[in-house]
């Protein structure tokens, strides 16, 4: 064999095994996505276009299957067995369905929780999580106090607040700890008014309304979530001024929020899910908490109530004006 001959062929073997790997399709990802919430689901395209926007196209880079049971975290407890096959990439979970995925140990997960995660033992500690799971949570006890002092803002004469507050919500108690301080800092009476899961709320809304509270106050989870117009309407029946925790429920008709935009939450954890896909270890990727906090006007029931007047303090500060 000619000394030129020699040298191509072995050129063209050394570069053979890139040219095979650049000619082999790219992997597709594959994402669980876990959720109590009801569709059409606005969270799951906000993550979406997250993934959109650090380069991945779905059906071409990543695909979804998508697992819902609207306010009934329990009914998704079947799809654990799915997970643990190991053929799952990543399992993005919302909200409460994170408690139906406690058991998976194989498949990374990101969550968006309103609650602690600490406490939900699915984490160590925010900065260190340790395991499988990482993501965001949207419980802050600073703007528990703050959605507080806002109410006191706008209607001085507040001297009663009712607090509903579902206990079987992971962090409950540090929230109510907080509200109440804030309250009595504040010259108010907190009325506390606990109820356990969806079952329990008609029967708290019930207690509520006997209270003769001058306003009420709902922690957001994902039991008022899914019943904010519900929770909207009672607080318009009973002339109550409400203060919530995220827009969605000023959208279903109540009064005021306070808290993270959750959309903008979930655009923000596909970076997340980009860096695990990329294998890096949830273990070491702290807790994120969200930096995007908006505060809520709706006008339409300020009318209703006839507080146009006391809230319009506030409609230079509010992010979204709902008329």
């Amino acid at each position: 064999m000619r000394r030129r001959d020699f040298i191509a062929l072995a050129a063209g073997a050394m570069t053979w095994p890139h040219v095979a790997r650049a000619q082999q399709p790219a992997k597709v990802y594959r994402i669980f996505w876990v959720s109590t919430e009801p569709q059409p689901d606005p969270f799951l395209e906000g993550f979406r276009e997250g993934l959109r926007q650090r380069g991945y196209a779905e059906g071409k880079d990543v695909v979804f299957e998508l697992h819902y049971a609207a306010g009934d975290p329990e009914a998704l407890r079947q799809v654990v067995s799915e997970l643990q096959r190991g053929n799952v990439d990543l399992a993005v979970s919302s909200g409460p369905a994170t408690r139906a995925l406690t058991a998976v140990k194989e498949v990374p997960i990101l969550f968006a929780l309103s609650g602690d995660p600490v406490d939900l033992g699915v984490v160590k500690s925010l900065g260190q999580p340790g395991g499988n799971f990482t993501g965001s949570t949207f419980l802050s006890l600073e703007l528990a106090g703050k959605r507080v002092e806002l109410l006191k803002d706008v209607f001085p004469e507040l001297r009663t607040l009712a607090v509903l507050s579902n206990t079987d919500h992971p962090g409950e108690q540090s929230e109510w700890r907080t509200t109440k301080q804030a309250t009595q800092a504040l010259g108010v009476d907190p009325i506390y008014i606990p109820y356990f899961d969806a079952g329990e709320l008609d029967k708290a809304l019930e207690t509520a309304s006997k209270v003769h509270a001058d306003a009420i106050l709902v922690f957001p989870d994902a039991v008022t979530m899914v019943h904010r117009t519900k929770l909207a309407e009672f607080a318009k029946s009973q002339r109550l001024p409400s203060m919530f925790g995220w827009s969605e429920y000023c959208d279903a008709g109540g009064l005021l929020s306070y808290g993270a935009n959750q959309r903008a939450t979930y655009f923000s954890l596909a970076t997340y899910a980009d860096r695990i896909l990329r294998c890096e270890k949830p273990a070491d990727l702290p807790v994120e908490r969200p930096t995007k906090i908006e505060l809520t006007v709706n006008l339409k029931t300020a009318k209703v109530l006839g507080v146009e007047r006391a809230i319009s303090s506030l409609l230079f500060r509010a992010n979204k004006v709902i008329e």
